[in-house]
């Protein structure tokens, strides 16, 4: 029954039920986070009526670091007293953004990674190309669930891209490219609310979107700088961009190790930034900067 999504004690909560609820306004709402509205309709609710079938109650909160404060707030009784026979689930990717005080009401179970042998037949098996799957086990270090969710979102050809750019990048080039990937980050963004609307009869927020695709982008970024400083510093580390290696010495050439691991904390800073309502744009000229000069931070 839980193959088949129809168990009636096994919930799954996520941002897009809001599409579900009784309230027109809450239907109507555009998804920004997981408000308390779903919080406590889906979650709190039915946690303290008695379970279908007589055998306790499990629900699953997804991406449980967009939680609002106040639906984190409304939670926090539920979380410390669950009713008998319930077990809450919170997955998070950042924890470290979800509130202490929810936080130390949770035993936390961290993850670890996938053989990456294992993920790539995974990806194999999907119909993606050999090629692509080796690289989405590496970047992804073995978590087959982000693997493949970038590669159905068709992060590859935009990643190969967007790192052939950067290698072959000068000073002059900069405005031009950071417009081009601001470009690029709202098409993805674009794609991700349209896949949303058509799975969940939902509207997505396009401001999460979009940030979602940029930390994608920028993640990916860092990830070919930090082949480029292992390669640069001799570190016997695999190179994760091997499939695009001739971009990954270009920016080895280019850089001493020192200049390439300021790029790559830089890079996390911008990243922050966009969360923070940063005009994209300006963050996207800055990022190009910085990988095209090492520059600092110019925000």
């Amino acid at each position: 029954m839980v193959d088949a999504g129809s168990h009636p004690d096994f919930h799954l909560v996520y941002k897009e039920l809001a599409r579900y609820h009784e309230e027109k306004r809450i239907r109507d709402s555009v998804m920004q986070d997981l408000g308390i509205d779903v919080i406590r309709s889906f979650l709190i609710a039915p946690a303290y009526r008695s379970g279908s079938r007589g055998r306790g109650k499990v629900f699953v909160v997804l991406e449980a670091e967009l939680m609002s404060r106040d639906a984190q707030n409304a939670l926090l009784k539920t979380l410390e007293e669950p009713p008998p026979l319930t077990t809450i689930i919170l997955i998070a990717e950042r924890a470290e953004e979800m509130l202490p005080t929810t936080l130390s009401r949770c035993s936390i179970v961290r993850f670890g990674p996938l053989p990456r042998d294992f993920v790539v037949g995974r990806l194999v098996e999907k119909n993606i190309a050999k090629q692509e799957a080796q690289f989405w086990a590496a970047f992804t270090d073995g978590s087959l669930g982000r693997a493949l969710e970038l590669a159905d979102r068709g992060m590859y050809p935009v990643k190969c891209d967007m790192i052939q750019r950067l290698a072959e990048l000068g000073p002059a080039g900069a405005a031009d490219l950071g417009a081009h990937l601001a470009k690029v980050m709202e098409k993805l963004a674009d794609q991700e609310v349209a896949a949303v609307q058509q799975a969940e009869g939902a509207a997505l927020s396009k401001t999460l979107a979009s940030r979602k695709a940029a930390a994608a982008m920028l993640q990916l970024i860092a990830g070919a700088v930090h082949d480029a400083l292992a390669l640069k510093s001799g570190a016997a580390m695999p190179v994760v961009h091997a499939d695009q290696p001739d971009a990954i010495q270009a920016l080895a050439r280019r850089f001493e190790p020192a200049q390439l691991a300021q790029i790559i904390e830089q890079l996390s800073e911008y990243e922050e930034l966009l969360w923070r309502n940063v005009n994209p744009k300006i963050v996207w000229d800055n990022v190009v900067i910085t990988c095209a000069s090492a520059a600092p931070l110019g925000i």
